[in-house]
């Protein structure tokens, strides 16, 4: 019975905890997006976030007992080839969110950037469980999971409806969708990462360590063919976007093994959908959907999460 009781708990932790990233998600990109266009350059924002970021992660990996001894197994497991390439190359996938926030946010709004973020992912996520990518091996794509991904979907179709996409570019729109799609490897090899060292905070210091680099290298390209930024703005508000990521970072890390790619992906919909509704209806963005829309939309997602929750939900009080 005590195993039985500790694995409810943690399935309720986890789920509560995908929600919270999702929220900690739709709110670091209205921070970036805002941040992008005061600086008139979504690189330059996305330098900044990542950077301060990584900032954190190292004073915390330093003062933290097991941020140094993660940091220990990283640096003996790289010396004997233990941790392939690819498995330190998380941070390109937060990169490449980070800078669509940058770009695309201040104009479209959170809630369509979101509908972007919720496609990648659930078609990614299935794919990833599919093939065993994620630390949870194998995760098996039942009926009840295909009906969640496709009810997400649906949320995300619910999201075109309507003209009020006619004035934005379809760059914008197309870049949320690849954003997901590498949140959800993102996710999944930070979790591995995170088994092979012990510890989330040194996975997460890895990503952002890489993620920084690209990124500066992005915007040094980007203001050198542009022009440089504008001034930086006052507002300390602007830069929490960093300590933001570090957070949710550091909890999928800490979760997918939990909850599977698709799973994670699923929860953290539903705090981002209703994080945006409300951010969207405070400060809308020049392309925010209507309330109606936006109400239809969270209702469906949230829909596509109980849906998938059920068969797993099942399997672990077996």
């Amino acid at each position: 019975m005590g195993r039985v009781t500790e694995r409810r708990m943690s399935a309720a932790v986890a789920l509560g905890s995908a929600a919270t990233i999702g929220m900690l998600t739709a709110i670091q990109a209205r921070i970036n997006g805002t941040l992008g266009v005061r600086l008139e350059n979504g690189f330059v924002a996305a330098v900044v976030s990542f950077g301060s970021g990584l900032v954190l992660l190292i004073v915390l990996s330093a003062l933290l007992p097991s941020g140094r001894a993660g940091f220990a197994r990283l640096v003996a497991a790289l010396r004997e080839r233990d941790i392939p390439w690819w498995m330190l190359a998380g941070g390109a996938a937060g990169a490449f969110t980070v800078a669509t926030q940058g770009l695309a946010v201040g104009v479209i709004g959170v809630s369509l950037f979101t509908v972007g973020i919720v496609a990648g992912q659930t078609v990614n996520g299935l794919l990833l469980d599919r093939v065993g990518f994620g630390p949870a091996g194998v995760v098996a794509v039942t009926g009840p999971r295909l009906a969640g991904g496709a009810l997400s979907l649906a949320a995300v179709g619910l999201a075109l409806v309507g003209d009020g996409l006619s004035e934005v570019p379809l760059w914008m729109l197309v870049l949320p969708f690849f954003a997901g799609m590498g949140i959800a490897w993102q996710q999944a090899t930070n979790g591995r990462l995170r088994q092979r060292v012990g510890t989330p905070l040194t996975a997460t210091l890895v990503n952002f360590t890489g993620g920084t680099i690209l990124l500066t290298v992005a915007a040094l390209i980007h203001v050198s063919v542009t022009r440089p930024p504008a001034a930086f703005p006052p507002d300390p508000w602007l830069y929490l976007g960093g300590a933001m990521g570090v957070v949710y970072i550091f909890m999928a890390a800490a979760i997918v093994q939990y909850t599977g790619v698709l799973l994670l992906g699923l929860g953290t919909v539903v705090g981002q959908l209703v994080t945006s509704l409300v951010l969207d209806l405070v400060w809308p963005a020049p392309a925010s959907p209507g309330l109606a829309q936006q109400l239809a939309m969270v209702a469906v997602a949230m829909a596509s999460v109980v849906v998938a929750v059920v068969p797993w939900s099942r399997r672990r009080r077996r």
